[in-house]
């Protein structure tokens, strides 16, 4: 059993940037793929990003190749989304989601446990 805590959002200007955390309880976690969603008002849940067990394979959404990376500290039971030059596009609920297979998967279905998510704002 995993439980996710995401933290870090907020309200930020155009421009700005946010790190995100997804904080894990259970020893195992380090064996866990990760993955970031986000859902706007009135839209369904898309992915954002996500990263293997070791940290070593990253995908990441088209709308956010070059400005968001993904990062785990295994140590800290930790999965970081670091968000650069956001736009009003990536206001969202972001959630934090972890699998038991170790992969890297851009399908929610894959996924077993999820967090409460965070919220982020961007303003114009």
């Amino acid at each position: 059993q995993v439980q996710l805590v995401e933290s870090g959002g907020g309200l930020v200007q155009a421009g700005g940037s946010l790190r995100l955390s997804c904080a894990a309880s259970g020893r195992t976690f380090s064996n866990y793929g990760v993955g970031w969603f986000r859902q706007a008002p009135g839209k369904g849940r898309e992915f954002v990003a996500t990263i293997t067990w070791s940290g070593a394979t990253t995908y990441y959404a088209d709308s956010v190749k070059g400005r968001f990376t993904i990062s785990r500290d295994n140590a800290k039971n930790t999965v970081y989304l670091q968000m650069n030059s956001l736009n009003p596009e990536d206001t969202a609920g972001y959630y934090c989601a972890a699998n038991v297979n170790g992969g890297a998967y851009q399908t929610q279905r894959f996924y077993q446990y999820w967090g409460q998510g965070t919220q982020v704002t961007v303003s114009s």
